[in-house]
């Protein structure tokens, strides 16, 4: 079986609404061995719908639709599915039941622009919606299946997980589809690509290898398609355990895996604890460790010394020191690591300096210059970083950077 997933929305087209649903929706189908041929994202216009709609029948067995299915006159979806499967509105009284409830709980009373939401095409099967007012669809035809659901998030998913992907799955599985994704950092994309090519060259045909960078980090994804799952499984751990042998040094995690995520792992296991001094990263670093449920237990603070006042007067860096070196140098970055950590009782920390731009550079230290060390008891690190001149990729860099390192000294420790 495979899906057509369409998004119905103009806030979709324009920008003003990140269409995460078809993504979320397209992970889970692509876990239940579905694999997602299209994804079309249309304005809420009928013709538009309709033409969808009988593209979607072509092409897939599955349909899968979101959007345009509330009470205000722009939601058109119930009636145009109405059209496509040739269905009348009828009322539904447990669909009322259910709109009834909703707004008692809330201590209001149902409109009749809610009650007329209770008004269902007679060929479909209802799924019911506990979260809100709209009821979804389920509609079968010719062999293949159609299912209308809300376009808000926690709506859909919810009839997704509950209803949808359980029904589905009583079905008999046609194939698996096995993903592993590989984490890797410090190493571009076409470099990467020259160190494992005789690896890559050498996949089993069941198992495809996708690249995929973004700042700073480059994920490899291995997926394997069949009717074996403990088979593909196999087939693709042995490959993995391949290419740990081959680039050791650049892999920190697996799927989905974060960098704050796995250096908190490591801090948890062994009981310790870290801080940040940041400069350019304005708190950045922090800001990803905290976002970790749980990071209370072992982060102590940040410094965020933007300033050369706040690096000398917090952090006790002496003046000549950024007279002689800067605040961009290796002996900075240092001193606010080290004076961090020992400022804020921890077994780590991160200081980070550098010219995030667009202006500020020289012709010694150009924008994106960057420097990062990490401290311990027993060691600091230090290293020198030239991220380009675009000022948000700077500071996602450093901060990978700085988490990379942070992982690697908890590792050597």
């Amino acid at each position: 079986m495979d899906a057509f997933i369409i998004s119905i929305g103009e806030e979709l087209l324009i920008g003003q609404t990140v269409n995460t649903n078809a993504a979320w929706m397209a992970s889970q189908l692509n876990k239940a061995g579905i694999e997602v041929k299209e994804i079309r994202v249309i304005t809420d216009r009928r013709e538009e719908i309709l033409d969808t709609l009988k593209a979607a029948a072509d092409r897939s067995d599955l349909v899968l639709i979101t959007g345009g299915l509330g009470p205000t006159r722009d939601d058109v979806t119930r009636d145009v599915l109405c059209t496509f499967f040739d269905s009348e509105l009828v009322m539904n009284r447990q669909v009322l039941d259910d709109i009834t409830y909703f707004f008692k709980q809330r201590g209001r009373t149902i409109t009749e622009t809610n009650r007329n939401q209770a008004m269902v095409p007679d060929k479909a099967r209802i799924i019911r919606n506990p979260y809100g007012t709209a009821p979804g669809f389920w509609f079968n035809q010719a062999g293949k299946i159609f299912i209308a659901m809300p376009g808000v998030p926690y709506e859909m998913k919810e009839m997704v997980s509950k209803h949808v992907l359980p029904a589905l799955l009583k079905k008999e599985r046609e194939q698996y589809i096995i993903h592993r994704t590989v984490l890797t950092h410090g190493i571009g994309e076409s470099y990467l690509v020259d160190l494992i090519g005789d690896w890559e060259n050498n996949l089993p045909e069941e198992v495809q290898l996708a690249y995929l960078p973004s700042v700073g980090i480059v994920k490899l994804r291995l997926t394997a398609k069949g009717k074996d799952e403990e088979k593909l499984r196999e087939i693709i751990e042995k490959e993995v355990e391949a290419l740990k042998r081959i680039i050791p040094e650049y892999i920190w995690g697996f799927d989905d895996d974060t960098l704050e995520g796995v250096a908190g792992s490591l801090l948890r296991e062994r009981k310790e604890t870290v801080c940040t001094a940041e400069s350019c990263t304005g708190g950045a670093i922090a800001g990803r460790i905290t976002s970790v449920a749980g990071s209370s237990a072992y982060f102590k603070g940040s410094i965020v010394a933007y300033a050369n006042q706040v690096k000398t007067n917090l952090l006790g860096i002496k003046p000549e020191v950024l007279q002689s070196h800067g605040a961009v140098s290796q002996e900075t970055a240092e001193h606010m690591a080290q004076s961090a950590r020992k400022l804020l009782h921890s077994d780590y920390a991160a200081g980070v300096t550098g010219i995030a731009g667009p202006d500020g550079g020289t012709e010694e230290k150009p924008v994106g210059t960057t420097w990062i060390a990490v401290s311990s008891h027993n060691k600091t690190m230090s290293r020198k970083y030239h991220f380009g001149d675009n000022r948000e990729r700077n500071i996602i860099r450093a901060s990978n950077a700085a988490l990379a390192m942070l992982r690697e000294l908890i590792l050597e420790s």
